[in-house]
């Protein structure tokens, strides 16, 4: 659908907006996708992008709306895997578990497939399916040397199911797994890691901060029994 100019430039401004607060500031990133959504509900990447600012706020029920929305405007289901999450995250994931069995999921390309597969893990894990969970996540994407954008949370994902279903053994060598592909920090296998073996961070500065402050509390001690004493004395 197209817009007459001025007002195709208002909706970019608001969606250039959506997408770099959506990280840092999701609400402010929520409300500039109202004002979009406002002013084109009708174009499919308005409706997604609200979606997303939805998403993002834990409003599950309207982003669901908004991704239904984007989906029968594009015919695309490159939203099913986060159409599903939303469904665990109002509490029903018995519904994700059987979106992840239907037709869509094949037209998928590979990240949406694994995308979905986590989502069908999370599932399983909601409904306390721990080691359904698990065999859901083994896959030959998990099994394979290549590293991908996704193959780092699929990784921290199965160590995390590993970890829960007290397999630690086997949850720290895919933790460290997961930190090998993860060359942007996109998770906290790191600090996972740290934790399963009992390392505990120290903050040297703020430590350096304390020593200072209690060497002048000290200080000011000595000065104040200094005082009193040369009282006394005058006394």
């Amino acid at each position: 659908m197209s817009l007459p100019k001025t007002l195709a430039e208002d909706v970019a401004r608001n969606l250039v907006m959506v997408a770099r607060l959506i990280d840092e500031d999701p609400e402010q990133a929520y409300a500039y996708s109202r004002i979009a959504l406002r002013l084109a509900s009708r174009v499919a990447a308005v409706r997604e992008a609200a979606g997303f600012a939805a998403y993002a706020t834990q409003k599950y029920s309207e982003a669901l709306a908004e991704f239904r929305a984007a989906k029968r405007m594009t015919g695309s289901v490159e939203l099913w895997p986060v159409m599903a999450d939303c469904e665990r995250g109002l509490g029903r994931p018995e519904r994700a578990m059987a979106m992840a069995g239907e037709p869509e999921v094949q037209k998928l390309d590979k990240a949406g497939q694994v995308e979905m597969r986590l989502v069908a893990a999370g599932a399983r894990r909601d409904m306390g399916q721990i080691d359904a969970a698990i065999v859901t996540l083994q896959s030959s994407e998990l099994a394979s040397n290549a590293v991908h954008p996704w193959t780092p949370r699929l990784r921290y994902a199965y160590a995390d199911a590993l970890l829960a279903a007290g397999r630690e053994d086997e949850a720290r060598e895919w933790f460290g797994k997961a930190l090998e592909a993860d060359k942007d920090g996109a998770t906290d296998a790191s600090d996972r890691l740290a934790e399963l073996d009992g390392v505990e961070f120290v903050d040297a500065l703020g430590d350096d901060e304390d020593q200072d402050s209690d060497e002048n509390d000290v200080a000011d001690d000595d000065k104040g029994e200094a005082t009193d004493t040369d009282g006394t004395s005058e006394a």
